[in-house]
């Protein structure tokens, strides 16, 4: 009879079954897939019942779609079975191709195993091909192969259950079911890429939406942030060169951001500053230094780098912060000057002094002294001790900075031998605490700023005039000989006595000058007391009434 039937049957099931794999291929997502597979077993295939189980991530089968019986469908779909069964069910009965046939007589084993199935009944078969409601068809799907003919992991099984026929199927509706697990499967796999792609094009468009957002609030905050920012090339040529900038950075630089674009951060850094620059001109660098405005004047800035990438890979940038320090610079110099200048008279005071005559001495050996002796006598220039080939042990003796030093020597005392050195005129004023015992301090301080200015006025640029406390000033003048020393104290003297309005008066103070010279070997506080003691001997050798001029 299957013989004679079986012929006719697929005149009437192709086009069902066409029409089934248009819509699995066609379907909207994968869950509809899923239920067109089972309703096209039921629907093109003839089977009263089909369900569609699909293996999840971790390897266990879900039933995902049932079709042909609502009470089933309600009972077992969304259950699921352990892989460990399913294999057990897969490799026993009796294989037709790649479908698996339990028949009755066998699958009562299976009864108690945690695979979601239903139960139908109906009367005990009555020839041997006719369908118990015990058997089990099961049709797997595999994913389609890299290659062709080679077969993929299991992607689910579909289960049969009572053909309409009444009989197990024949040949050709073993293969039709077989072949249809095929294109079902082909279906599935391409649901599940369509799927992965709309998951794929979610997460990129909402990636690219924060991307975006992201790229929207860096612009905004780069664009309105409150202190200076720029970006600039890192690496390279054209490593510094300024590619972008926002208003805050233009107001502080007076620039159009056109013509920022035309600088590096080295065009318009300080000269006093580049090495600093350059040596924070990286990623976490950090510097404050000054920049050029388009006036010409400098600002002081704090700047601070960072490193941005363009994209996953792409080319590195340095994030620039511009702030402006001017006020803090401006703060931190008027307390650095505090700190070295006389608050009455605005002249270094005795720390100062101390500070700049300590940088031009050093601690000379005293057996150097003895080699240029020896040196002029043989004609040699004065310090060129080690030219006779004398080993000088390195040690607590030894002057700092030998090799960039360049020494302080003083004058021989006696005859002028033309010889220049750094000058230390200690100056004292004379009758100075009688203008405040008669006049009050008002008076005294005029006296004092009046003499600070004069003595200033007296020197040339490069000297020191310096208040030591009191009414004791001291000057450092380089390059002098004796009589040029001489000279000086006159001069100033004369510039001092000259009459100095206070307080509504004209007081007169006199000068007393001591004048000492400074030399490598001492130390700043006895080149000051050797022209102290020199400033008394002079002070004591002059009578009482010359020693003020009024």
């Amino acid at each position: 009879m299957e013989t004679d039937q079986e012929p006719y049957v697929p005149l009437t099931s192709l086009r069902q079954l066409h029409q089934v794999m248009a819509e699995m291929n066609t379907a909207r997502s994968q869950a509809d897939t899923l239920q067109i597979v089972a309703d096209g077993a039921v629907g093109a295939l003839g089977y009263e019942m089909a369900c569609v189980n699909l293996v999840r991530p971790d390897g266990d089968l879900v039933v995902a779609a049932v079709s042909g019986n609502s009470a089933a469908e309600a009972l077992i779909t969304g259950r699921t079975g352990s892989r460990e069964s399913w294999d057990r069910r897969l490799g026993m009965g009796e294989l037709w191709g790649d479908l698996v046939f339990i028949p009755h007589t066998e699958g009562w084993v299976l009864d108690d195993d945690d695979v979601p199935q239903w139960y139908t009944d109906g009367p005990a078969p009555r020839v041997p091909d006719e369908w118990h409601p015990g058997d089990r068809l099961f049709a797997p799907m595999y994913a389609p192969g890299a290659q062709g003919g080679a077969r993929g992991g299991l992607l689910g099984v579909i289960s049969v259950d009572r053909p309409l026929t009444g009989r197990r199927p024949g040949a050709w509706g073993r293969e039709a079911l077989q072949m249809y697990a095929f294109q079902a499967a082909i279906a599935i796999s391409n649901a599940h890429l369509r799927a992965n792609m709309q998951r794929a094009l979610v997460r990129l468009e909402r990636d690219q939406q924060a991307l975006r957002a992201s790229e929207e609030s860096f612009r905004q905050a780069f664009e309105y942030a409150p202190s200076g920012m720029a970006i600039a090339e890192m690496g390279g040529d054209q490593h510094g060169r300024i590619l972008r900038t926002n208003d805050a950075l233009c107001r502080l630089l007076g620039r159009p951001a056109s013509a920022m674009r035309r600088y590096a951060f080295s065009d318009l850094v300080h000269p006093e500053d580049i090495g600093t620059l350059l040596r924070t001109s990286a990623e976490g660098g950090r510097a404050e230094l000054r920049l050029a405005r388009r006036d010409g004047s400098y600002v002081w800035v704090s700047l601070r780098n960072s490193v941005v990438a363009d994209a996953a890979d792409g080319p590195r940038f340095l994030l620039t912060h511009v702030e402006d320090i001017e006020e803090r610079k401006r703060r931190e110099l008027q307390l650095a000057h505090r700190a070295s200048h006389d608050s009455l008279t605005g002249l270094p005071n005795s720390a100062e002094l101390r500070s700049r005559l300590a940088a031009r001495l050093c601690r000379r050996p005293a057996h150097l002294d003895a080699l240029d002796s020896l040196d002029a006598a043989y004609g040699h220039p004065a310090g060129a001790g080690d030219a006779h080939g004398f080993d000088f042990a390195p040690g607590a003796e030894a002057y700092d900075a030998f090799d960039h030093h360049v020494h302080t020597v003083a004058p021989e005392q006696g005859p002028d031998d033309g010889t220049k050195g750094l000058a230390v005129l200690f100056c004292d004023l004379d009758g100075f605490k009688s203008i405040n015992d008669r006049f009050g301090h008002n008076a005294g301080d005029a006296v004092l700023i009046e003499v600070a200015r004069r003595l200033s006025a007296g020197l040339r640029d490069g000297d020191t005039v310096a208040r030591l406390g009191g009414d004791e000033f001291v000057i450092l003048a380089d390059g002098l000989g004796q009589a040029d020393a001489a000279d000086l104290a006159v001069r100033l003297r004369n510039e001092i006595i000259q009459p100095i309005r206070a307080e509504g008066r004209a007081v007169r103070v006199g000068a007393s000058f001591g004048i000492g010279w400074a030399h490598c070997g001492m130390t700043a506080d006895e080149v000051l007391k050797s022209a102290d003691e020199r400033m008394y001997v002079e002070k004591r050798s002059r009578p009482k009434q010359h020693r003020r001029a009024g």
